[in-house]
Protein backbone atom coordinates (compact mmCIF):
# COMPACT_ATOMS: atom_id res chain seq x y z
CA UNK A 1 0.00 0.00 0.00
CA UNK A 2 1.28 3.16 -0.92
CA UNK A 3 -1.60 6.06 0.83
CA UNK A 4 1.07 7.52 2.76
CA UNK A 5 3.70 8.26 -0.14
CA UNK A 6 6.20 11.06 0.44
CA UNK A 7 4.15 11.74 3.56
CA UNK A 8 6.24 13.64 6.90
CA UNK A 9 4.42 12.01 10.21
CA UNK A 10 5.23 12.77 13.62
CA UNK A 11 4.33 10.21 16.23
CA UNK A 12 4.51 11.24 20.38
CA UNK A 13 5.11 8.19 22.78
CA UNK A 14 6.05 5.82 19.94
CA UNK A 15 9.40 4.26 21.47
CA UNK A 16 6.99 1.23 21.88
CA UNK A 17 3.31 -0.29 21.83
CA UNK A 18 0.72 1.65 19.49
CA UNK A 19 2.49 4.45 18.86
CA UNK A 20 5.18 2.28 17.59
CA UNK A 21 2.77 0.39 15.50
CA UNK A 22 1.32 3.80 14.17
CA UNK A 23 5.03 5.15 13.27
CA UNK A 24 6.35 1.66 11.83
CA UNK A 25 2.56 1.31 9.70
CA UNK A 26 3.10 4.44 8.00
CA UNK A 27 6.81 3.57 7.08
CA UNK A 28 5.63 0.32 5.10
CA UNK A 29 2.30 1.86 3.76
CA UNK A 30 5.27 4.66 2.12
CA UNK A 31 6.17 7.43 4.37
CA UNK A 32 8.92 9.51 3.29
CA UNK A 33 9.97 10.51 7.18
CA UNK A 34 8.87 9.42 10.86
CA UNK A 35 9.84 11.26 13.78
CA UNK A 36 9.45 9.33 16.58
CA UNK A 37 9.30 10.80 20.42
CA UNK A 38 10.02 9.31 23.90
CA UNK A 39 10.02 10.84 27.19
CA UNK A 40 12.54 7.92 28.62
CA UNK A 41 12.42 4.61 26.52
CA UNK A 42 15.75 5.96 24.37
CA UNK A 43 16.23 1.66 23.57
CA UNK A 44 13.21 1.19 22.59
CA UNK A 45 12.64 4.39 20.04
CA UNK A 46 16.31 3.52 18.85
CA UNK A 47 14.94 -0.16 18.23
CA UNK A 48 11.23 1.01 16.54
CA UNK A 49 13.47 3.41 14.55
CA UNK A 50 15.39 0.42 13.05
CA UNK A 51 12.11 -1.05 11.95
CA UNK A 52 10.57 2.19 10.73
CA UNK A 53 14.47 2.77 8.62
CA UNK A 54 13.84 -0.82 7.06
CA UNK A 55 10.70 0.01 5.96
CA UNK A 56 12.18 2.40 3.70
CA UNK A 57 11.61 5.84 5.53
CA UNK A 58 13.77 8.49 7.09
CA UNK A 59 13.59 8.46 10.94
CA UNK A 60 14.40 10.87 13.55
CA UNK A 61 13.93 10.35 17.56
CA UNK A 62 13.38 13.18 19.69
CA UNK A 63 13.22 12.83 23.23
CA UNK A 64 10.62 15.11 25.26
CA UNK A 65 8.20 15.00 27.90
CA UNK A 66 4.20 16.59 26.06
CA UNK A 67 3.61 17.86 29.44
CA UNK A 68 6.37 20.12 29.11
CA UNK A 69 5.89 23.17 26.70
CA UNK A 70 9.53 24.00 25.78
CA UNK A 71 10.03 20.05 24.98
CA UNK A 72 6.64 20.17 22.59
CA UNK A 73 8.49 23.23 20.99
CA UNK A 74 11.86 21.23 20.48
CA UNK A 75 10.17 18.09 19.42
CA UNK A 76 8.29 20.36 16.50
CA UNK A 77 11.93 21.95 15.89
CA UNK A 78 12.94 18.08 14.82
CA UNK A 79 10.16 18.21 12.39
CA UNK A 80 11.22 21.33 10.64
CA UNK A 81 13.86 19.94 8.84
CA UNK A 82 11.40 18.41 6.22
CA UNK A 83 9.63 21.68 6.07
CA UNK A 84 6.29 20.74 6.77
CA UNK A 85 4.28 17.78 8.55
CA UNK A 86 1.28 16.13 7.16
CA UNK A 87 0.20 14.19 10.12
CA UNK A 88 0.32 14.61 14.14
CA UNK A 89 -0.26 11.47 16.05
CA UNK A 90 -1.02 12.18 19.81
CA UNK A 91 -0.36 9.18 21.15
CA UNK A 92 1.89 9.91 24.17
CA UNK A 93 -0.04 9.27 27.20
CA UNK A 94 -0.27 7.76 31.17
CA UNK A 95 -2.12 6.40 33.87
CA UNK A 96 -2.61 5.79 37.36
CA UNK A 97 -3.74 3.00 38.47
CA UNK A 98 -6.98 3.11 41.14
CA UNK A 99 -9.48 0.77 39.41
CA UNK A 100 -11.99 0.87 42.35
CA UNK A 101 -13.64 4.12 41.53
CA UNK A 102 -15.13 4.47 44.96
CA UNK A 103 -11.83 4.47 46.79
CA UNK A 104 -11.67 8.38 46.35
CA UNK A 105 -8.68 8.30 48.67
CA UNK A 106 -6.58 6.56 46.23
CA UNK A 107 -6.17 9.67 44.04
CA UNK A 108 -4.53 12.90 45.00
CA UNK A 109 -4.99 16.90 43.16
CA UNK A 110 -1.42 16.03 41.85
CA UNK A 111 -2.53 12.94 39.77
CA UNK A 112 -5.30 14.64 38.23
CA UNK A 113 -2.93 17.44 37.17
CA UNK A 114 -0.30 15.11 35.74
CA UNK A 115 -2.47 13.36 34.42
CA UNK A 116 -4.37 15.84 32.58
CA UNK A 117 -0.48 17.57 31.96
CA UNK A 118 0.31 14.82 29.56
CA UNK A 119 -3.23 13.12 28.53
CA UNK A 120 -4.97 16.52 28.06
CA UNK A 121 -2.70 19.37 27.87
CA UNK A 122 0.64 17.87 25.72
CA UNK A 123 -1.77 17.34 22.69
CA UNK A 124 -3.07 20.79 22.84
CA UNK A 125 1.08 21.57 23.43
CA UNK A 126 2.07 19.65 20.54
CA UNK A 127 -0.64 21.18 18.18
CA UNK A 128 0.53 24.39 18.93
CA UNK A 129 4.25 23.82 18.39
CA UNK A 130 3.47 21.60 15.37
CA UNK A 131 0.56 24.24 13.70
CA UNK A 132 2.93 26.56 11.46
CA UNK A 133 4.67 22.76 10.17
CA UNK A 134 1.20 21.77 9.64
CA UNK A 135 -0.26 24.53 7.82
CA UNK A 136 2.32 23.62 5.25
CA UNK A 137 1.55 19.80 4.68
CA UNK A 138 -0.40 18.25 2.10
CA UNK A 139 -4.13 17.61 3.29
CA UNK A 140 -2.56 17.82 6.87
CA UNK A 141 -4.58 16.14 10.11
CA UNK A 142 -4.02 15.30 13.95
CA UNK A 143 -4.97 12.27 15.63
CA UNK A 144 -5.77 11.87 19.14
CA UNK A 145 -5.09 9.00 21.09
CA UNK A 146 -7.85 8.83 23.70
CA UNK A 147 -9.86 5.78 25.18
CA UNK A 148 -12.93 3.72 26.03
CA UNK A 149 -12.53 5.20 29.17
CA UNK A 150 -13.18 8.70 28.04
CA UNK A 151 -17.07 7.47 26.59
CA UNK A 152 -18.05 4.96 29.66
CA UNK A 153 -16.39 6.74 32.79
CA UNK A 154 -14.69 3.27 33.45
CA UNK A 155 -10.88 2.76 33.47
CA UNK A 156 -7.82 2.29 35.57
CA UNK A 157 -8.95 5.70 37.48
CA UNK A 158 -11.26 8.45 37.42
CA UNK A 159 -8.36 10.95 36.68
CA UNK A 160 -7.45 8.88 33.37
CA UNK A 161 -11.38 8.57 32.82
CA UNK A 162 -11.97 12.52 33.00
CA UNK A 163 -8.32 13.41 31.32
CA UNK A 164 -9.23 11.44 28.39
CA UNK A 165 -12.86 12.67 28.42
CA UNK A 166 -11.47 16.31 28.19
CA UNK A 167 -9.85 14.99 24.68
CA UNK A 168 -12.57 13.69 23.04
CA UNK A 169 -14.08 17.65 24.07
CA UNK A 170 -10.97 19.36 22.53
CA UNK A 171 -11.20 17.24 19.45
CA UNK A 172 -14.83 19.09 19.07
CA UNK A 173 -13.32 22.21 19.84
CA UNK A 174 -9.80 22.21 17.79
CA UNK A 175 -11.77 20.58 14.79
CA UNK A 176 -13.90 23.49 14.66
CA UNK A 177 -11.32 26.14 14.95
CA UNK A 178 -8.67 24.58 12.63
CA UNK A 179 -10.90 23.22 9.83
CA UNK A 180 -10.77 23.66 6.61
CA UNK A 181 -7.17 23.25 6.64
CA UNK A 182 -6.42 21.12 8.84
CA UNK A 183 -8.22 17.69 10.20
CA UNK A 184 -8.82 16.64 13.81
CA UNK A 185 -10.07 13.21 15.01
CA UNK A 186 -9.82 10.87 18.03
CA UNK A 187 -9.50 7.21 18.16
CA UNK A 188 -11.05 5.13 21.50
CA UNK A 189 -8.99 2.08 22.06
CA UNK A 190 -10.36 -0.25 24.46
CA UNK A 191 -7.88 -2.93 26.33
CA UNK A 192 -4.49 -3.21 23.64
CA UNK A 193 -2.45 -6.55 24.62
CA UNK A 194 1.28 -4.74 24.42
CA UNK A 195 4.64 -5.58 26.07
CA UNK A 196 3.84 -2.18 28.66
CA UNK A 197 0.93 -4.16 30.01
CA UNK A 198 2.88 -8.12 30.83
CA UNK A 199 5.71 -5.93 32.52
CA UNK A 200 3.79 -4.03 34.81
CA UNK A 201 1.16 -6.40 35.31
CA UNK A 202 3.16 -9.48 35.15
CA UNK A 203 2.33 -12.19 32.43
CA UNK A 204 0.19 -14.39 34.38
CA UNK A 205 -2.26 -11.26 35.10
CA UNK A 206 -1.79 -10.09 31.30
CA UNK A 207 -3.01 -13.24 30.00
CA UNK A 208 -6.13 -13.77 32.76
CA UNK A 209 -7.37 -9.99 31.60
CA UNK A 210 -6.69 -10.92 28.02
CA UNK A 211 -8.98 -13.92 28.56
CA UNK A 212 -11.47 -11.68 29.84
CA UNK A 213 -11.39 -8.97 27.82
CA UNK A 214 -11.48 -11.30 24.53
CA UNK A 215 -14.63 -13.52 26.39
CA UNK A 216 -16.51 -10.01 27.73
CA UNK A 217 -16.25 -8.29 24.22
CA UNK A 218 -18.88 -8.92 21.12
CA UNK A 219 -15.81 -9.56 19.50
CA UNK A 220 -14.46 -11.59 21.41
CA UNK A 221 -10.52 -10.40 20.64
CA UNK A 222 -8.41 -8.95 22.78
CA UNK A 223 -6.49 -6.44 20.27
CA UNK A 224 -2.94 -6.42 19.22
CA UNK A 225 -1.64 -2.76 18.84
CA UNK A 226 -1.04 -3.41 15.24
CA UNK A 227 -4.81 -3.51 14.84
CA UNK A 228 -5.49 -0.35 16.75
CA UNK A 229 -2.91 0.98 14.65
CA UNK A 230 -4.84 0.30 11.44
CA UNK A 231 -8.12 2.62 12.46
CA UNK A 232 -5.28 5.54 13.40
CA UNK A 233 -3.75 5.15 9.95
CA UNK A 234 -7.08 5.30 8.19
CA UNK A 235 -7.85 8.34 9.98
CA UNK A 236 -4.44 10.75 8.57
CA UNK A 237 -4.74 9.07 5.27
CA UNK A 238 -6.74 10.41 2.82
CA UNK A 239 -9.19 7.71 2.91
CA UNK A 240 -10.47 10.02 6.14
CA UNK A 241 -10.31 13.36 3.96
CA UNK A 242 -13.58 14.28 4.84
CA UNK A 243 -13.41 13.56 8.42
CA UNK A 244 -12.92 15.61 11.23
CA UNK A 245 -14.17 15.91 14.88
CA UNK A 246 -15.02 12.25 15.11
CA UNK A 247 -14.00 10.22 18.36
CA UNK A 248 -14.29 6.28 17.02
CA UNK A 249 -14.57 3.67 19.27
CA UNK A 250 -12.13 1.06 18.43
CA UNK A 251 -12.65 -1.53 21.67
CA UNK A 252 -14.28 -4.75 19.68
CA UNK A 253 -17.63 -3.81 20.87
CA UNK A 254 -16.65 -3.58 24.41
CA UNK A 255 -18.67 -0.50 24.66
CA UNK A 256 -22.18 -2.59 23.99
CA UNK A 257 -21.49 -4.46 27.08
CA UNK A 258 -18.95 -2.73 29.61
CA UNK A 259 -19.03 -3.23 33.47
CA UNK A 260 -16.50 -2.00 35.88
CA UNK A 261 -15.07 -5.49 36.72
CA UNK A 262 -14.20 -5.52 33.01
CA UNK A 263 -12.33 -2.27 33.33
CA UNK A 264 -8.52 -1.96 31.27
Amino acid sequence: MGDFDGRIILVTGSATGLGAAIAVGAARRGAKAVLLNYSKSRKEAEATADVVRAAGAEVDIAQGDVADDPDCRRIAEAAARFGRLDALVNNAGITKHVHNHANLEGLAKDDFLHLYAVNTVGPFQMLRACRPLLEAGERPSVLMTSSISAVTGVGSSVAYAASKGALNTMVLSLARALAPKIRVNAICPGFIDTRWFSSVFGEEKAQRVRDIVAKSTPLQVAAKADEIAAAALFFISDAARHVTGETLLVDGGAHLDFAPTRAR
